[in-house]
């Protein structure tokens, strides 16, 4: 005997099956799981793509062709990540924050180097950087009503911006150059497209959750009022008021034994002096 409950052992002796398994999926939920290390690694790569991307003055096509591996790496682990923390249920309070995070500074990074670089007009860097910090901002003036959730066309965007950036990061010269011109357009109007659908589903998310809370406010009124109807100091004042209320309407006010002497009805002890005397006239 063990002493251990055969719940725990699966009645044999053994250790239950389950055991490693629910030990390890507490493991994998913890911080150091293989999700939020693609996350950190994407954070880590954001320097070091900036200080390939500058190096020489920003514009030796080797060094372009490693900031641009760089980039590409960042951009698989963010769609790796993202996967691996949904399937495996990996997904933390770090995560949540720090995914994000990761995703707009590799974007931004790479934006605003190429535009200091004079590669691409500062228009369409202020342009996406403003769509994205806006959105976000906006997720969480919505989020105690509700979670906006990815769109297919925010996902084709994000697909679109990380090409046409990787293409810029390249020293691309003929048909090539030209191409990543019009990738960049499709991105610039899919970010716009897209920034303004998630504003209007903020604002019908928004008024749908307002509308709720007032409709639920109503009724939540309408039982604090009854429950303050039928508490037990409200039951214990009316049964206290109730015999104050009997007790007054049996006796008579002081006005009252007026109208009674006023209309001639004579009283009990006027009845016995009054009757010999009626008796003698007759």
């Amino acid at each position: 005997m063990t002493g251990a409950p055969a719940s725990a052992t699966g009645g044999t002796g053994r250790p239950a099956p389950g055991g490693k398994l629910g030990s390890a999926a507490v493991n994998q939920a913890s911080l150091w799981n293989i999700a939020n290390i693609l996350t950190m690694i994407r954070l880590v790569l954001v320097p070091g793509f900036v200080l390939l991307l500058l190096q020489d003055g920003g514009h030796d096509p080797v060094w372009r062709a490693w900031a641009w591996a760089a980039f590409a790496v960042a951009m698989i682990t963010d769609v790796f990540d993202g996967h691996l923390a949904r399937t495996y249920n990996l997904v933390t309070d770090f995560g949540k924050i720090a995914d994000p995070i990761a995703d707009k500074a590799i974007m931004a990074a790479g934006l605003i180097c190429l535009s200091s670089l004079g590669d691409l007009p500062w228009w369409v860097t202020v342009v996406i950087l403003a769509r994205e910090l806006g959105i976000t901002l906006m997720r969480f003036w919505v989020i105690r009503h509700g979670v906006i959730p990815a769109s297919r066309g925010g996902k084709m965007k994000t697909l679109a911006q990380g090409t046409a950036v990787g293409m810029y990061v390249l020293v691309l010269t003929g048909p090539l150059a030209t191409l990543r011109f019009w990738v960049m357009a499709v991105a610039v109007v899919l970010t716009v497209v897209t920034g303004l659908d998630y504003v209007r589903q903020a604002i019908v998310l928004r008024r749908r959750g307002l509308a709720t809370e007032r409709s639920e406010g109503a009724p939540q009124a309408g039982v604090a009022g009854a429950r303050e109807a039928g508490s037990p100091e409200a039951r214990r004042a009316g049964a206290a008021g109730a015999p104050q209320a009997g007790v007054a309407g049996a006796m008579p006010g002081p006005a009252e034994a007026p109208a009674d002497e006023a209309a001639g009805v004579p009283e009990a002890s006027d009845a016995p002096a009054k009757g010999p005397a009626a008796g003698s006239a007759r």
